[in-house]
């Protein structure tokens, strides 16, 4: 079970995750692989709402797609965009990338390999990554505007379409982690973590939600004043 306080800080971790950027179009819309097909739902509808020409999926697999995801996330993607009625020419797929920095990187090699030029990027993650997504965007490919989307989803709604509420609140926890430890090896751009959502992630590391943290990283290493310089 997990505790109302441990749902109180995954809720406050969930909403500092969401960036509020207002939708607009651009040049792209890069999908980001995961095991939520929500995102190639999202992707699909904001090019259906003209927000976007084309789409770059991207994503091979990791430990939680392997299974239900054998052909690669960026695959599985453009194959459920296709579904919901996207045309073949407009989705490109991106099918090696196994982490946020290679989504990225990864895309941007295949969209000049196509000769698309890209000014404005819509960049769509599952909604509790939103943040940690922009960090590394903008630390990656700084030339270029980002706007974050993700579904429209409240964080209950999120837990029920998932189905797995512990696999949620970790993957909450790691995401939160990521923006505080990766600044400094590089990976992201540094963003102020508020005081509450430290605490707010502090409680559920200690309440065990640490299956996502990454493991050379100790919890008792955090230096506060470094994540918010």
């Amino acid at each position: 079970m997990i505790s109302q306080q441990s749902w109180a800080d995954a809720r406050r971790l969930w909403d500092f995750q969401q960036m509020g950027h207002e939708v607009r179009p651009c040049s792209v819309a890069i999908g980001l692989g995961s095991h939520d097909l929500g995102v190639a739902d999202t992707t699909a509808a904001l090019y259906r709402d003209g927000m976007a020409p084309l789409i770059v999926f991207t994503g091979a697999t990791s430990r939680t797609t392997r299974d239900r995801m054998p052909r690669g996330e960026a695959e599985h993607y453009r194959e459920r965009a296709l579904e919901l009625g996207v045309p073949a020419d407009a989705i490109l797929v991106e099918p090696n990338a196994r982490n946020t920095g290679e989504n990225i990187t990864f895309s941007r090699a295949l969209l000049a390999d196509q000769g698309v030029v890209v000014s404005s990027v819509l960049l769509v993650c599952k909604p509790y990554e939103e943040r940690r997504a922009y960090a590394t965007a903008r630390k990656l490919w700084p030339d270029v505007e980002w706007v974050c989307a993700s579904a429209p989803m409240s964080f209950a709604e999120y837990i029920a379409s998932i189905g797995d509420e512990r696999l949620v609140v970790d993957m909450l926890v790691g995401a939160q982690q990521r923006l505080m430890i990766y600044p400094d090896e590089g990976f992201m751009i540094r963003q102020e973590i508020p005081a509450d959502v430290e605490t707010a992630y502090r409680h559920l590391v200690a309440g065990g939600f640490t299956s996502r943290l990454v493991p050379t990283v100790a919890a008792s290493d955090w230096k506060t004043e470094t994540w918010h310089s």
